[in-house]
């Protein structure tokens, strides 16, 4: 006779943790990583001449135009910093901006405001005429923003040698110490000794010229400028003395200046 066996099966309790297994074995390199976005420090950069500058080396130009130093309306200056893009707008206008009131009311080139513009080498006309239309392009300097992987700072040496970039730094262009500006009415303003815009490349009493509401153009005697001077080691903390430059001895006493900009490479 067979006799049936039936199998009970007892869920017991849950057994003690084990202790953990060994470290296991490095596992392979993952696959490089994407190139990081530039970071898109932004500057203007200015000619004074009517050529359009080139950014420097491994630098990108976003955009090309006229270069701008300030204007002046209802007796009072705005200025721009040379440095920024904001000084160099796409288009040349006499007038680039009306004025508006509560009236809801604008008005273009309808007062004698002013607005300024680094300008070239070309010579004034030979009786000081205004400058009217077309022949206004031959004065306005050029421009160009660029896009720079780092920020770019002016380094000023307060003498005639071109100082050093700090260490791990590079030169983009060297200049002189621009640092103020006035014209009519002694309205004015200057740049920042730390922007791009306070190195300009070229050296000349008048770097700016004056334009109307009503489409012209000039030099005037009420333009003055500003630049930082060479002051000699032995010379600090001591009264300075006057002096007198006429032409042909003019950057004698012109301080030199560069653009930096780091290396990230």
């Amino acid at each position: 006779m067979e006799t049936s066996f039936v199998s009970a099966y007892v869920l017991g309790l849950q057994g003690r943790t084990g202790p953990s297994g060994p470290t296991g074995f490095p596992g392979p390199d993952g696959f490089p990583g994407a190139a990081s976005p530039p970071l898109g420090f932004i500057y203007a950069r200015h000619s004074q001449t009517t050529e359009i500058p080139i950014c420097p080396r491994g630098q990108s130009a976003l955009w090309s135009g006229y270069s701008l130093l300030y204007i002046q309306g209802n007796e009072k200056a705005h200025g721009q910093d040379l440095g920024a893009p904001g000084s160099c707008i796409v288009r040349f206008s006499t007038m680039p901006y009306m004025f508006c009131n509560l009236n809801n009311v604008c008005n273009v080139a309808q007062r004698s405001d002013y607005s300024y513009w680094l300008s070239t080498l070309e010579p004034m006309t030979m009786m000081m005429q205004p400058i009217v239309g077309e022949a206004i392009r031959p004065y306005i300097s050029r421009c160009t923003v660029c896009e720079a992987p780092s920020q770019a700072i002016a380094i000023h040496s307060q003498s005639m040698q071109i100082p050093d970039c700090p260490r791990g730094w590079e030169s983009q262009w060297i200049g002189y110490s621009f640092v103020m500006h006035t014209g009519a009415g002694d309205q004015g303003g200057g740049q920042s000794l730390q922007s791009p815009g306070s190195c300009l490349e070229d050296f000349r009493p008048s770097p700016f010229i004056e334009c109307h509401g009503v489409g012209t153009c000039n030099y005037y005697s009420t333009t003055i400028s500003f630049w930082m001077t060479t002051v000699e080691s032995n010379q600090q903390f001591r009264a300075p003395q006057p002096q007198t430059l006429k032409a042909g001895n003019l950057r004698q006493r012109i301080s030199r200046c560069a653009v930096c900009t780091k290396r990230t490479y």
